[in-house]
Parts: structure tokens; C-alpha cells; sequence
């Protein structure tokens, strides 16, 4: 079976890129698509944090970007990487541009119904990414979801994809030199997820992130005997506040929302069923 990476990066929620994909890699078969979901792609500093996950995961990037400097800025990045990269409306809006005589207006999302779904929607993406990576602690208690790992578990894209699932998910990095936050193990109402992976697969990520960013590829961040220590760390706290596990060393990021929204589903029955 044939494996590749997509990266499907858009400014608005990015459902037109999402169905588009899946209807393309439909029309082939003994395809396993590792689907890397990025919405909201609004500022240059964003695509920079995206572009690091794609160069660790080389593949096709599909993208519907309508400001023209970050448009420009992906494809250059891209061009460097040696990777393929496609506007997939392109074609269509230049046709009806064509037809209609006029220019398209530049406004991320005014396709979308603003219905009270998709507010809830945004708001969920706006608070996974003010919250990514140990941010904004204090407001944990306001998140549904709370994804735990060491460092390069894949704790953002996922925490990206159950946002635009309508989740409010943050993510804490676990350091053993540096203790997260006391609240996390208070929390009420949010659900915590411990992201693990295997030493072999952690070390092939974080080397070639060192090398995506012409670092030095052989340091203790990649070191077998500290990456085991590390993840017996971050073992151990999951089981001493039995948080539930997710294994990420071999499942896509799909996979992996998909079981945690059944865990986070199990978990609002069980507190009704007791309420």
C-alpha cells in the first residue's frame, strides 16, 4: 500500500480543502493518506510553526490561502523543499473570473453560513491556538480537551484537528526539568489525553525537525537513553492521574482525534448517567 502525506492548510475552516482531498485520493486504490489538517493559516508566523511539520513530513500541500503574501511565502518554502504544492480553486475561480469580469474578493471564509455551528466552530480554533503549546494555563478550566506529551507527539496538529471538529483543545509539552502548571492535575472540567510514541519513531521525528532547521541531527534531544527517560516520564504521570493514553506511533492524526472524541463522548455519557 502506497503512504503519503497531505498538508491541507487554509484560511478559513477548511472544509472545501478537506471534501476536495478526500474525493481526490478516493479515485485511487491501496492509498493510505496521512491527512495534516491546518485552518485559519492567517500569519506568517503560523505558516512557519506548519512548515516545520512539513518538512518532517514531506508529501503534497494543498492550500487555499487568498492573502497573496502568505500565498507567495508557502510556495516559496515549498519550492525549496523540492515539494509539490496546489491551489486547487484556482482554476475554478480564474474560469468564473473570466466569465463574470470581475476580481474575487479576498475575504477568508465568506462562502461559510455563519450559523451558530460554525461560531462555536471558530471559537473552538480560536482557543486552541491562543492556547498551543503550554499557553494561557490559567484558562485551561474553559477547554474540553487537554492533549499531554513530550515533546514532538503530534500534540498540535491534533489539538488543531478536534478544534476544527469544534473542540476547544490546548496542549501542554512535558519537560522533566520543568513541571507543568499545578492546575493541570485540578482540572475539572476538561479531559486530559496523554500522547505517547515509540523511542524510534520520536527520535526519527525530532531529527528530522533538527535537520529541517540546519541544526545539529545528533544531540541529547535525539538520544535513545534520554527519549526513553523522557517517555517513561510522561508514562508515569499519565498513569499516577489516570489520564487516558493515545499511542501516535502508528496512527494518523485522524486516527487519533477520532479516538479521543470517543473517549471525551464516553466520558460526558458516564456524567450524565451519574447526574
Amino acid at each position: 500500500m502506497a503512504r503519503i502525506h497531505l498538508h491541507l492548510l487554509s484560511d478559513s475552516t477548511g472544509e472545501t480543502l478537506e471534501n476536495v482531498a478526500k474525493a481526490a485520493i478516493g479515485l485511487f486504490e491501496n492509498v493510505e493518506a496521512v491527512r495534516h489538517f491546518w485552518p485559519m493559516v492567517r500569519s506568517e508566523v503560523h505558516l512557519d510553526r506548519i512548515m516545520e511539520d512539513i518538512a518532517a513530513n514531506p508529501g503534497l500541500v494543498l492550500f487555499t490561502l487568498t492573502n497573496h503574501q502568505l500565498r507567495r511565502r508557502l510556495e516559496g518554502r515549498c519550492r525549496a523543499l523540492g515539494l509539490p504544492y496546489v491551489a486547487p480553486l484556482d482554476n475554478v475561480t480564474d474560469a468564473l473570473s473570466n466569465i463574470l469580469g470581475q476580481e474575487t474578493r479576498n475575504r477568508p471564509g465568506r462562502k461559510h453560513i455563519l450559523d451558530e455551528a460554525y461560531f462555536a466552530r471558530i471559537e473552538a480554533i480560536q482557543f486552541t491556538i491562543a492556547h498551543d503549546d503550554g499557553v494561557g494555563h490559567e484558562n485551561w478550566e474553559e477547554a474540553d480537551i487537554i492533549l499531554a506529551g513530550v515533546s514532538r507527539a503530534s500534540k498540535t496538529p491534533t489539538s488543531i484537528y478536534l478544534a476544527n471538529r469544534g473542540y476547544k483543545t490546548a496542549n501542554i509539552p512535558l519537560v522533566r526539568e520543568s513541571p507543568p502548571p499545578r492546575n493541570l492535575f485540578t482540572l475539572r472540567h476538561p479531559m486530559v489525553v496523554g500522547l505517547t510514541v515509540s523511542p524510534d519513531r520520536l527520535i526519527q521525528i525530532r531529527r528530522n525537525r533538527l535537520l529541517s532547521l540546519n541544526q545539529t541531527p545528533e544531540t541529547a534531544y535525539v538520544d535513545l537513553d534520554k527519549v526513553q527517560e523522557e517517555l517513561a516520564f510522561s508514562r508515569r504521570m499519565f498513569a499516577d492521574n489516570g489520564w487516558p493514553v493515545i499511542d501516535m506511533t502508528r496512527r494518523s492524526i485522524e486516527e487519533a482525534a477520532a479516538a479521543i472524541i470517543n473517549l471525551f463522548n464516553d466520558r460526558v455519557l458516564a456524567a450524565e448517567q451519574q447526574g
